[in-house]
């Protein structure tokens, strides 16, 4: 009798710890690649070259690029890709004549929240061939934009508008004919990897879009910092 009972103790006892089991030690193995990978925007080609997956050759993706660049921030500095290399960037356009007030306000609380943040840089880009470096300075004052980290950015032309919508995918445009030139672009924020590719698009006066951006960007750091802890 005395051995029944042991043994009905034995087998609820195990009963009770095959919940726990799953949950500690099988659960993250199978939740640890779990999530949602971000899509990649732009034109998609298929390579010459495969990567093998369980024995199984797959042909390689060559995803869109934002091509290089070189623009002056709100110290005169020359920025580029290699100043932002194997960093997350967020992206927008702007231009200080014309310059929402919400949008800026969305990006320094943003900016705010992930300024400590080492994987992670801002850039905004004026879409005005005439903005100067006092006025650049004034608006970077304005949204407590530290260079380096967010980057108030200029140029000519040449560079700025084959970048936005080449590179970027947007569109641009200046309208000269009132006496006050006026430029139209799309009011969006762009988040980018640390391969230069597109990963989304959110409206930045849109607090559901913004709260989106939040979150995807959480999702590009974490891995990132998967990628590094591999060795990738």
């Amino acid at each position: 009798m005395k051995q029944k009972s042991i043994k009905k103790a034995l087998i609820l006892v195990s009963i009770l710890a095959i919940p726990g089991f799953l949950f500690f030690y099988l659960l993250p193995h199978f939740a640890k690649n779990r999530y949602k990978s971000l899509p990649i925007f732009g034109e998609k080609v298929v390579a010459k070259t495969f990567h093998s997956v369980k024995g199984k050759k797959i042909p390689d993706t060559i995803y869109h690029q934002v091509p290089d660049f070189k623009l002056t921030n709100q110290n005169t500095d020359t920025v580029s890709w290699k100043s932002l290399q194997d960093k997350i960037t967020v992206l927008n356009l702007f231009y200080t004549a014309n310059a929402t007030k919400e949008a800026g306000k969305n990006l320094k609380q943003l900016e705010e929240y992930y300024h400590k943040n080492k994987l992670l840089r801002f850039v905004s880009i004026s879409v005005d061939p005439a903005e100067n470096i006092n006025t650049l300075k004034a608006y970077a004052k304005s949204l407590n934009a530290e260079a380096g980290k967010w980057d108030v950015l200029a140029g000519d032309t040449s560079t700025i508008y084959p970048l936005i919508r080449k590179g970027l995918l947007l569109d641009v445009i200046h309208n000269g004919e009132t006496d006050n030139s006026k430029f139209i672009f799309s009011n969006q924020i762009l988040l980018l990897d640390n391969q230069h590719r597109i990963r989304g698009y959110y409206e930045a006066t849109n607090p559901d879009a913004l709260a989106k951006l939040d979150d995807e960007i959480k999702v590009l750091v974490a891995e990132d910092l998967r990628n590094i802890k591999d060795g990738r």
